[in-house]
């Protein structure tokens, strides 16, 4: 039997709790032994709890415990929790973590630190919830050159773009309902403003390119911008709106972005609505996969979570050949050298529009009022010049395409 501690006991961390006692039979005969949590570490109290017994407030208890092999992170940030993780790796113990924010800043270097001590650092549940993708991409595919990753990435913000185009909710309404529904948080700005996809697609970059992507470095833009005028335009020439972490290579380097992007009816991401999440990986020899479903969530984070405790106990003595190496500027190009058409909100009159832009397609209204228009497959670079000419760019937006 081996004996695991959970550092948090909020929504992730009582859930997880809840997978491995409850499936604690399936769990022990897919690990090859029982698992059973010993500790929970939490400030609070939670009294009537059916697992009271088990907390505890003081990290010494675990990390000086020597029957924890495993200690389970899910309290979030950078805090607490990355001086909780150094010295539960440097006691020799396997981390397993949801915290996202925590490996995209830091992942670099606990997985240096888990090597150096002969452990695991693991964090499935960093990306996509309860989807499957930080193990494909490690080991199913690790045969294959990955050329790109893009994908819906936070469920919230799909959510809000989902009402918004189905319903004609504006974005202030449809942001309300995702907050009283409980998709959204009081402060919903990591969310609409980009910043928990940026996190998501900076641990896929770092791992599907080696090389360490910080969200420092990252162009990142939300939905805050996203009108319903934008959503009914779209609409009309074939397309939905979507915010899309994405990464690509460029040559030796790596373009890596978050913003919102017109896509195609005909693409599969245009059917991932609501709080689902949906992620393309695209290799040289097996061409493109996509990972569906719910990316976030209490027992859906959960199931990975107790995934990577069971695969570091069947790994108690053997190392997980995860890894990338440190990253830096050197390592990234600017997303404005990738070719796409765009599409531009605008109240500028069409016959200027056309004179700048030359063939472009139309929607919306005409002469002085609001228009939307698709330009031509051209860089970023370029769009600036012809905007700066007086075309006044309410939206712009990246149409994904493959050009």
């Amino acid at each position: 039997m081996e004996q695991i501690a959970v550092l948090g006991y909020g929504v992730v961390g009582s859930g997880a709790v809840e997978v491995l006692d409850r499936n604690s039979d399936r769990i022990a005969r897919n690990a090859g032994q029982e698992i059973r949590v010993k500790y929970i570490l939490d400030v609070r109290d939670f009294p009537g709890s059916p697992y009271e017994n088990l907390l505890v407030k003081d990290f010494e208890t675990i990390v000086n415990d020597p029957e924890i092999a495993v200690v389970v992170e899910v309290i979030g940030g950078v805090g607490a929790a990355l001086e909780f993780t150094r010295r539960s790796l440097s006691a020799g113990k396997s981390v397993v973590t949801s915290n996202k924010e925590l490996v995209a800043a830091h992942g670099c270097e606990l997985l240096k630190l888990a090597g150096e001590n002969g452990v695991n650092y693991l964090f499935e549940a960093s990306v996509g919830g309860g989807i499957p993708i930080i193990r494909p991409v490690a080991q199913c595919i690790a045969a294959n050159i990955i050329n790109e990753i893009y994908g819906v990435l936070n469920g919230t913000t799909n959510y809000i773009l989902t009402e918004m185009g189905k319903n004609g909710a504006a974005f202030s309404t449809a942001l309300e309902d995702a907050q009283r529904k409980g998709y959204a948080e009081s402060d919903p700005s990591s969310d609409i403003d980009g910043h928990d996809a940026c996190r998501k697609i900076c641990i896929l970059s770092s791992l599907a390119f080696g090389r360490h992507v910080y969200p420092d470095h990252v162009s990142t833009e939300g939905i805050r911008d996203v009108t319903v005028d934008d959503m009914r335009f779209a609409a009309e020439m074939g397309y939905k709106i979507k915010l899309l972490g994405r990464a690509r290579t460029v040559g030796d380097k790596i373009a890596v972005y978050v913003a919102p992007h017109l896509i195609s009816n005909d693409n599969l991401l245009a059917g991932v609505d609501g709080v689902m999440n949906g992620i393309v990986v695209r290799g040289n020899a097996v061409g493109d996969l996509m990972f569906y479903g719910a990316g976030a969530g209490k027992l859906p984070t959960a199931s990975a979570v107790a995934a990577d405790v069971i695969d570091a106990v069947k790994h108690i003595n053997a190392r997980k050949l995860i890894s990338w190496d440190e990253g830096g500027l050197d390592a990234l190009t600017d997303p404005a050298q990738l070719e796409s058409a765009w599409y531009i909100r605008t109240n500028a009159p069409r016959e200027k529009i056309a004179r700048e832009f030359g063939s472009v397609s139309f929607t919306g209204g005409g002469g002085g009022a609001v228009t939307g228009f698709r330009t031509a497959v051209m860089n970023g670079k370029k769009i600036k010049e012809l905007l700066e000419r007086g075309i006044p760019a309410l939206s712009l937006f990246r149409v994904l395409g493959d050009y």
